[in-house]
């Protein structure tokens, strides 16, 4: 079983990297939050959760110890597959996406692709005691609070899912005049990125 591989990324995509590990490629599925942190040519360090089945082999990486823990816990929810739960974890940080389930925020956590309402709830149900918030002092965490503030502006959830990480949208859409509509704020938000 691989736990964790160390070396070069070599090459990034979308929703992965390729890192070189002595002149073997691994493709590393990772959140938008990892992969806006990894830099191509770069040595780096990714702890491994190994998904085999029939017809694939697939590896999904994470810089920190905690969120491949929450990814784990995420896959234990019935009807959460790797996919899905990598993509709740890149609607945000880790600490905002624990936090959203903490306090069973299921609009946020709705707002990852593929996650409906039902499935949702059920994350919130299944894991709302279980993810903790160790650490996390939420009084003083403004970074986190506005994150999932963030959340309810429809134009900032429509970014994440075109891939935007919440930290890029949110600078995308800061300087737009608020009064426009949701398609216009978008709309201007990725002709800046482009």
């Amino acid at each position: 079983m691989i736990v964790m591989l160390t070396g070069l990324v070599a090459e990034k995509t979308l929703n992965s990297v390729i890192l070189d590990v002595q002149g073997v490629g691994y493709g590393i599925y990772v959140t938008n939050e990892d992969l806006g942190q990894l830099t191509k040519d770069q040595p780096s360090i990714l702890y491994i959760y190994e998904h085999i089945r029939e017809n694939s082999h697939d590896l999904y990486g994470f810089l920190r110890t905690e969120t491949k823990q929450l990814f784990e816990r995420l896959i234990e929810v019935n009807g959460v597959g790797p996919k899905m739960a990598l993509s709740l974890l890149s609607i945000g940080t880790t600490d905002a996406v624990r936090q959203a389930i903490a306090n069973g925020d299921t609009k946020l956590i709705q707002a990852a692709p593929g996650i409906g309402k039902r499935v949702a709830e059920r994350i919130v149900v299944d894991l709302k005691d279980k993810v903790g918030l160790i650490g996390i002092d939420l009084k003083s965490s403004g970074i986190l609070q506005s994150e999932a503030a963030a959340m309810q502006d429809e134009a900032v959830a429509a970014l994440l899912v075109l891939g935007f990480t919440i930290h890029d949208a949110l600078l995308a859409l800061k300087s737009i005049d608020a009064s426009l509509s949701t398609e216009q704020r978008v709309t201007q938000a990725l002709r800046r990125k482009a």
